[in-house]
């Protein structure tokens, strides 16, 4: 008896021993670090020694420790807030309403590129072929991004669809700088990217900011050779967000952080690398209300999307 009941008592100690143990360390700390993802847009390696500057800025100006991760994609970031494995994270517009509708996450945070907060598709075609207008398109091979690309799918599908343009075929090339591609190879006859306008060099000479810029050192003449034929209405640029059960303490200092980050030197050039983006400011998740809607008139949702 006696024997048995030391017995429950060493197990009942161990079991207190591992329940102290599992215990999860508070967020924040260097044993549960805030994690930060930042969704692939340019080479890995880019954006690794671009989110170390800002981890490293964010440590001594912000009282947490963080973990920098770069996932495969949107949808697996999305997933990342579903399990608490994402705090933060630097998604684009499509995978924030994801986010939210799936896992609550919020936008806290708007980035700014060229001076606007929201961005617009393009059809692109070649300079001297027979497409002029948006009409034009009816019956052609058109090249988009892929399905859940807003500016390389869904913004220009929606400008088809209220003006009951009908292609012949539509294909997705996967990348906005294969869309280009496709069309000065004359693999299809026009294509759907995203678009930004033009910035200013140092000498004030205008500087390629849309899809074509990322084709330039295979096609230096891609300007020339390729036009816009028509733009999207605008939607709101990629926000940051958060867990939506962080406390609300942390998150502001996180926010006042990426503020104070950005308005430097270093942070300017770090996001601008990454996502060309210059600037924030706040946001809500109202201000995503018309990505919703777009998805509404395409008849669509964003929980079928990410299944394509």
């Amino acid at each position: 008896m006696i024997k048995g009941l030391r017995l429950l008592m060493v197990v009942a100690a161990l079991g207190m021993t591992a329940a102290c143990t599992s215990k999860k360390a508070e967020l924040g700390t260097a044993e549960n670090p805030i994690k930060v993802h930042f969704v692939p847009s340019v080479d890995a390696k880019v954006i690794a020694e671009s989110s170390e500057a800002f981890k490293a800025f964010m440590e001594k100006n912000t009282p947490y420790k963080y973990e920098i991760s770069i996932p495969q994609s949107f949808v697996a970031v999305v997933e990342a807030f579903g399990t608490k494995r994402a705090d933060v994270a630097a998604i684009n517009t499509f995978g924030y309403v994801l986010a939210h509708d799936k896992y609550g996450a919020e936008a806290r945070l708007t980035v700014i590129r060229h001076g606007q907060a929201t961005y617009q598709s393009q059809f692109i075609a070649k300079a001297d072929g027979p497409i002029k207008t948006v009409a034009d398109l009816a019956g052609k091979k058109i090249a988009f991004v892929d399905p859940s690309s807003t500016s390389g799918y869904l913004l220009p599908l929606k400008t088809l669809k209220d003006k009951k343009i009908e292609p012949k075929e539509t294909v997705f090339a996967m990348k906005h700088d294969s869309v280009v591609s496709m069309i000065y190879q004359g693999q299809v006859d026009a294509g759907a990217t995203f678009y930004s306008p033009p910035s200013k060099d140092d000498k004030g000479n205008e500087k390629l900011e849309d899809a074509r810029r990322l084709v330039l050192t295979q096609y230096p003449d891609v300007e020339k050779k390729i036009k816009i034929v028509e733009l999207s209405e605008p939607i709101p640029n990629d926000p940051i967000i958060f867990r939506k059960d962080m406390p609300e303490e942390m998150k502001a200092k996180i926010v006042d952080g990426i503020f104070a980050f950005v308005a430097t030197p270093e942070g300017k050039e770090a996001f601008n690398k990454i996502y060309g983006v210059t600037e924030f400011k706040k946001a809500t998740d109202a201000d995503y209300e018309p990505v919703r809607k777009m998805l509404n008139d395409l008849g669509k949702n964003a929980a079928d999307l990410m299944k394509k």
